[in-house]
């Protein structure tokens, strides 16, 4: 068997994995099944290394052309999916706990996932960017919630709130709720404050600019 066939298969098997695991990870749009969303793209990333490809063959000449596509929509694949990524939070919450759950962008190394009374965690900044699938949710004693969780739509899990504080600066968070009933599709509970209740310690304030474009603060005291 030759290189450039034994390349073949080997990248071809991985693309083909990479390419099913993508379909089936990418997150759903306001209106469109992630099937589709992926599909879209994955059809983009196929012409960019199709058109690539077709370069490398003048520099890679004893390989084939649909092995260097293999190869390059591998690699493309890979750096995607790792992109695409997003952690599965296990969060847990006080005994008996019903309301709103917000999980603050902060400054914490590591994320503080069990809430406190008011229903507050801390995610840092890359899994605050990085999250949308749906958490595991327990109780304190270990009560399993699942099917007491209320997501912020149907294709969209998380809500991504800002709470508007003094000088242009907000606080921003992900939110979903645990209803007071199983299998509620929608539960409303009265709306809380963040800038009061929050560690002031631990969380990234956000301040808009005079050209409207937000830039990152931390505030490190409650002054």
């Amino acid at each position: 068997m030759t290189l450039d066939r034994k390349l073949k298969i080997i990248f071809g098997i991985s693309s083909a994995g990479l390419m099913t695991t993508i379909l089936i990870n990418f997150p759903n749009g306001m209106i469109l099944s992630g099937i589709f969303l992926g599909g879209m793209v994955i059809v983009g990333i196929i012409i960019g290394c199709l058109i690539f490809s077709g370069l490398l063959i003048l520099l890679f000449k004893k390989m084939s052309l649909l092995t260097l596509l293999f190869i390059t929509t591998t690699i493309a694949f890979s750096a995607f999916q790792y992109q695409l990524y997003s952690p599965t939070l296990t969060i847990k919450v006080p005994n008996g706990y019903r309301g709103e759950i917000f999980l603050v962008l902060s400054n914490v190394k590591d994320n503080v996932l069990t809430v406190d009374s008011n229903g507050i965690g801390y995610l840092n900044e890359r899994t605050f960017n990085l999250t949308y699938s749906i958490p595991i949710v327990y109780q304190i004693d270990g009560g399993d919630l699942d099917e007491y969780l209320i997501g912020f739509n149907p294709s969209t899990f998380f809500g991504k709130g800002n709470t508007y504080c003094v000088e242009n600066r907000k606080i921003q968070s992900l939110s979903f709720k645990i209803g007071t009933k199983p299998h509620l599709e929608n539960e409303y509970f009265q709306s809380k404050s963040l800038t009061e209740i929050v560690d002031k310690k631990k969380t990234i304030y956000t301040e808009l600019d005079k050209h409207y474009k937000y830039s990152r603060t931390t505030i490190h005291s409650g002054k």
